[in-house]
């Protein structure tokens, strides 16, 4: 299986998922629910092409207890396929805390994890799919396991919250697979992680 991640960001680089505003009060949070101001059809339609090539699903701890309250708690809704596929293939967490995990057909991943997640590429499979999970996605970024990252960046800045990538660490060159933009203006694109920059001097063609 491919490893593919999906984020979601401000243009400031501030993480959330389709949750309201309360979905995470972390260091005092108080500008939640930005993304369902501009979040649109083209970007729906998307987001369901992407769940529908899953065929597992790797969290890390804190967004898996946050898929688990809301998606894992809802009941099916009919022909929602990003609810079909939570539901319907395996989910594994990255966790040394979490030991009794509350949504049916999950895994917790406790020991060697790029041992375990090499294993679980290595399985008969389209992606094997990381949504959110910043500390989760950085890790595997930083260790060379993602082949794929989406990333939806929403026309808003909202100056405060989590980013996805911190102040510094490390460099990677990234090559755009695909790019589009929305009606509403949110920019959706795939890139793929080839190693590091090269650095140079800019010279105009």
């Amino acid at each position: 299986m491919k490893l593919t991640t999906l984020t979601m960001v401000t243009v400031d680089g501030v993480m959330q998922g389709l949750g309201g505003a309360d979905e995470d009060r972390r260091g005092g949070f108080e500008r939640g629910g930005w993304i369902g101001s501009v979040f649109d059809n083209d970007a729906e339609a998307f987001l369901n092409q992407v769940y529908q090539r899953a065929d597992a699903f790797l969290f890390g701890r804190r967004t898996y207890e946050i898929f688990a309250r809301s998606w894992g708690a809802w009941p099916d809704p009919g022909g929602d396929p990003i609810w079909k596929a939570l539901h319907t293939q395996p989910k594994y967490v990255a966790s040394t805390t979490l030991t009794k995990p509350r949504w049916a057909n999950t895994t917790v991943l406790s020991g060697e994890i790029a041992a375990a997640v090499r294993d679980l590429k290595a399985k008969p499979g389209r992606e094997l799919q990381v949504h959110g999970s910043g500390v989760l996605f950085r890790w595997l970024l930083d260790n060379h396991l993602v082949d794929e990252m989406n990333l939806f960046t929403f026309p808003v800045v909202v100056g405060q919250g989590t980013r996805l990538f911190p102040a510094t660490g490390p460099d990677v060159a990234l090559e755009v697979v695909d790019s589009r933009v929305t009606p509403k203006g949110v920019t959706i694109q795939v890139y793929r992680p080839t190693g590091r920059p090269q650095y140079a001097t800019a010279q105009a063609d």
